[in-house]
Order: C-alpha cells, then sequence, then structure tokens
C-alpha cells in the first residue's frame, strides 16, 4: 500500500484517502481552437507509460481535497516526494531539459 504526505495538510495518510489524477505537467495547446483533430486528440488521450520514474497527480480527496504533484517510480512504487504542483514544477523542468 502507497503511503503520501499531503504537502498541505503535512500529515502521512494511507492511499485510500487520495484519488490518482493522472499524469502531471501535460501542456496544454495554447491555441485549443487552432489546433487539429489528431493534435488534440493526442492531448486528452495519449499519456506516457514509463518504466521508471513519474511525475503524477494525486488529490487528497479524504482530506483537504486538493491536487498536488508526487514523483513515483512504477517499477517498485517508492515515492521520492509529494509536492504542491507550483514547488514541484521548477524540479520536473530541470529533469527535462535537453
Amino acid at each position: 500500500m502507497l503511503q503520501f504526505r499531503c504537502p498541505f495538510c503535512e500529515e502521512v495518510r494511507e492511499e485510500e484517502e487520495f484519488s490518482y489524477a493522472g499524469e502531471a505537467y501535460i501542456v496544454r495547446p495554447a491555441e485549443p481552437e487552432a489546433v487539429d483533430d489528431a493534435t488534440w486528440g493526442d492531448y486528452v488521450f495519449m499519456r506516457k507509460n514509463p518504466k521508471g520514474w513519474h511525475w503524477e497527480q494525486w488529490q487528497h480527496t479524504g482530506g483537504c481535497r486538493k491536487v498536488f504533484a508526487v514523483k513515483r517510480s512504477t517499477i517498485t512504487h517508492e515515492i521520492a516526494g509529494c509536492w504542491t504542483l507550483a514547488e514541484a514544477k521548477p524540479l520536473y523542468l530541470q529533469e527535462n531539459e535537453a
């Protein structure tokens, strides 16, 4: 079972109090009305399925109901940490610089 530390409540709680909210930091098209159907379909439906560390969003549905970022291994389910979306974005950007 996973345990999360909600960055808003500052409590470590069991997975049952949380809901998976999808992959984190998916970039929405700047002008959605100007993109073709294939591009919009990719944005809405296509997600990474990595083996290893991955950024996710979770919601504390059994507590404060806020959404936050989690860095989790899809191999071991180890959690590197939980941050607000604003706090984690600089870390995410640093990891994904080319």
